[in-house]
This record gives C-alpha cells, structure tokens and sequence, in this order.
C-alpha cells in the first residue's frame, strides 16, 4: 500500500465543536457517565451535529476488543463487563435532549459471551417506554456471526438495523483484520429477512480501486441495504492506516448517482459523511421504507 498522502485538501473543513448547544450536550454525556461515538471516534462533524441536538451514543464502553486500522476508538480487553443501568441512562439523555431519531453503536466486546447483543435490545426498550416517538437506529458490531446474538437485536425491532462493511474485500486482512466481508453481508442479508429498514457505510481513501467500491457497493445493495453512506477516511494518528487518496466532492457525486441506480432507496455521499450524518434527516423515508423486500 503507498504511504499515503498528509496534506488534507481544501474540502476537508469541519467546524471546531463550539456553541451552546454543544457545551450543555456535553454537560448531558458527562453527567450521565456515557460514551459518544461522535467523540471516541474524532468525528468532523461533531460540531455540527451535537449543536443540532442530535449524538451517537456509543454503549458497552470505550475499549474495544478489536484493532481496526482506520478506527481511533482505543483498543484491548475491557476491565469491566457491560453496565446494566447504561440503557436507561441513554434513554434518559435521549428524552432529555427531545430526539425524534436515535443512534445507538458500540465498541465490539468479543468475550462477551453474545457480544453485547442484550445491550443493544435493552437500550431499544428503554428508549420505546421513555421516548416512545423517538425512531432507534442501531449501529451493530457483527457479532462474530453469532445468529442467536443477532436475533437479540432483531427482536428488539429498531427503526433502522445499521452495520457498516467499511471497505472493499481485498483490503479487510490489513484494515478490518477481526472481520469477514462475507460475514457482514451476511449480517444484512439476516436483518433484511427478519423485515427490517437495513443500513450500511463505507469509507474510500484507503487504497482501494474505483472499480472495488461499484463492486463493494452492488454487494451490499444486493445483500438487502435501503440505505448507504459514503465518506472520505480520514487518518485519526500516525498508528493509523494512511489516506491514500483524497475523492474530490465530484466524484463523492458521482458514487452516489451510482448508488441510486442500484436501487438504494437513499445514499449519503460526501467526503466528511459518517454512518450517522444527518440520520434524524431521514427518518421519514427511513419509515416508508419499512415493508420493502428488496
């Protein structure tokens, strides 16, 4: 893989987090002892977001037991098991903020013996009781395929099932080592059987070929997703897989031209777009989508 590039281009702008929104936000997370994605992840739109009133809110910890090269999330064997008051406490900071669209992920707890499946059903159900207008989007790990795992979180029925491939197959050995392509098309293919609003994302910039990310995104069209987002990685440190190139907004365009013709009922293409950049945005087609077999 080349060395990669440093300089970032001029498209490449996100707002320092700034703003009253964004401080009382904060003082939300900390006072409530919760992780955020949006933060543990070093987002570019964290700014933009939390000042919309909207977060990711990341459950089961802030270590994760797998070392993706892209992801700035720190990574080990967590100390302590998943903390059974965490789903209330995110149901509460969610009605407390007034969401109408919620994003729950997680970092992967692989010795876990169901991943932390349960956690993900129990802030599902916590967030219906306490906020029962509010649309779940659930940002799933894969469970190391774990069917019975992933059934957990199906029965919970979420909104929106999201699980992110994130790059083309032939680089998952160096950038996604813990993980199998085939696996998380499988994951998809389970949660579009099972009925659900199927979501998925992916990052360019890692070295792959035009030509991989068409193929890349076909096969998750053809495993089931309604929606896709596509963004520019970006390099979270120098421990990190480099950015090999940076894709021009044009060309950010052009892929989600692609997308659609694919038959995406809706694709986020942009070169700071994330899984879950302007999610609450689309809850309505999200919606409508619901019933979809294809």
């Amino acid at each position: 893989m080349s060395v990669g590039v440093d300089a970032k281009p001029a498209w490449i702008k996100a707002r320092a987090p700034m703003g009253e929104r964004y401080e009382g936000l904060l003082r939300l997370v900390r006072a409530q002892r919760l992780h955020t994605v949006c933060e543990e992840a070093r987002c570019p739109n964290l700014g933009e977001c939390w000042n919309r009133g909207t977060a990711t809110f990341m459950i089961l910890g802030s270590v994760c037991t797998r070392a993706c090269r892209f992801c700035a999330v720190a990574t080990g064997l967590p100390s302590l098991p998943p903390d059974p008051d965490e789903p209330r406490r995110v149901a509460e900071a969610i009605a407390v903020m007034g969401l109408k669209h919620a994003v729950i992920t997680s970092v992967n707890r692989d010795e876990q013996p169901d991943g932390g499946a349960g956690s993900f059903a129990a802030c599902i159900h916590e967030i219906r009781v306490l906020v029962p207008g509010c649309a779940v989007e659930v940002l799933i790990p894969d469970f190391k395929g774990a069917r019975a795992a992933l059934q957990t979180v199906f029965d919970a029925r979420p909104d929106v099932l999201n699980h992110n491939v994130e790059t083309v197959p032939r680089l998952y050995r160096t950038i996604r080592p813990g993980a199998r392509f085939t696996r998380s098309l499988d994951v998809l293919r389970l949660s579009k059987a099972e009925g659900l609003v199927t979501k998925s994302g992916i990052m360019v910039g890692l070295g792959e070929e035009w030509d991989e990310i068409i193929e890349c995104m076909r096969a998750i069209r053809e495993a089931g997703a309604d929606v896709l987002t596509i963004g520019q990685y970006l390099r979270p440190s120098r421990d990190h897989a480099p950015v090999v190139r940076y894709y021009p907004p044009d060309e950010f365009v052009e892929l989600r031209q692609a997308g659609l013709g694919m038959g995406f009922r809706h694709v986020e293409s942009g070169p700071l777009v994330r899984s879950s950049y302007h999610a609450e945005s689309h809850v309505a087609s999200l919606r409508a989508a619901r019933g979809l077999t294809a």
